[in-house]
């Protein structure tokens, strides 16, 4: 096992006090932004973690058009399917705050999915030639898989493309684009969001491993990394921290 943890763990005992610490971090990664470039570049996570940010929307100190969102993955499907990443933050905040719909970058689904994530790619170089995200918001699945990073898949030897098709998802449905490694890796931060006792193993697997699973691969270059966890998910670290204490 590594030694060093390569994040900041930062640990809730609910996730109503999750939500709102993730919040005014998003604030301040947005402030970083504006002040630096004028504009905020943000990648959000499915799943459950578009509702630990909808109160965002209840923020006053926010100007929205100074934002651009992205996907980290999207599920192959029209923006009004069930399982649209998309479908769910417009749900939970985008139809509550004024981001101008043109910054908000979408998978094209009139395409094949191939097509759709290169498309995707040429879409976010035009905002963003640098491919720098100023923030990646990424979830983990009880597998250890992040975005549609999926344990011992080839994407996670991706070098070249930063936004890649994959069509043999395990987890349906099985068509989906996503951000590889390379992409994630060139953010300026990164934040985690990981919550429940399901996740307990992967939780240390990628926070202290040798050979850790594909969220623990996502480690920033500029090495701003952060997890924010709760109880349920963080009961491992307080089990190894006993035993390395013995």
């Amino acid at each position: 096992m590594s030694e060093s943890c390569p994040a900041i763990v930062q640990q809730f005992s609910d996730t109503v006090g999750l939500g709102k610490s993730l919040c005014s971090f998003i604030k301040d990664r947005y402030d970083e932004a504006v002040s630096s470039k004028g504009s905020f570049h943000i990648a959000v996570s499915g799943g459950s973690l578009p509702k630990f940010i909808q109160g965002l929307s209840k923020r006053v100190d926010i100007e929205w058009d100074r934002w651009w969102i992205y996907f980290c993955d999207e599920r192959y499907v029209e923006p009004d399917h069930p399982d649209s990443n998309y479908g769910a933050l417009k749900t939970l905040l985008l139809d509550h705050i004024k981001v101008p719909a043109s910054q908000v970058l979408q998978l094209d689904s009139s395409v094949s999915v191939v097509d759709s994530a290169a498309l995707y790619q040429s879409n976010m170089r035009a905002v963003l030639p640098s491919m720098t995200l100023d923030l990646a918001l990424c979830g983990m699945g009880p597998d250890g898989h992040t975005c549609s990073l999926f344990p011992g898949h080839p994407l996670l030897l991706e070098r070249e493309l930063l936004i890649a098709p994959i069509m043999d998802s395990p987890k349906p449905p099985s068509q989906r684009i996503t951000m590889t490694l390379p992409l994630l890796n060139k953010a300026t931060w990164i934040a985690f969001v990981v919550t429940g006792s399901s996740k307990v193993e992967q939780v240390v697997a990628s926070l202290y491993s040798d050979d850790p699973p594909p969220a623990g691969l996502v480690r920033p270059t500029s090495g701003n990394l952060v997890w924010f966890i709760d109880d349920a998910a963080a009961s491992g670290l307080a089990e190894r921290a006993e035993s390395r204490a013995l």
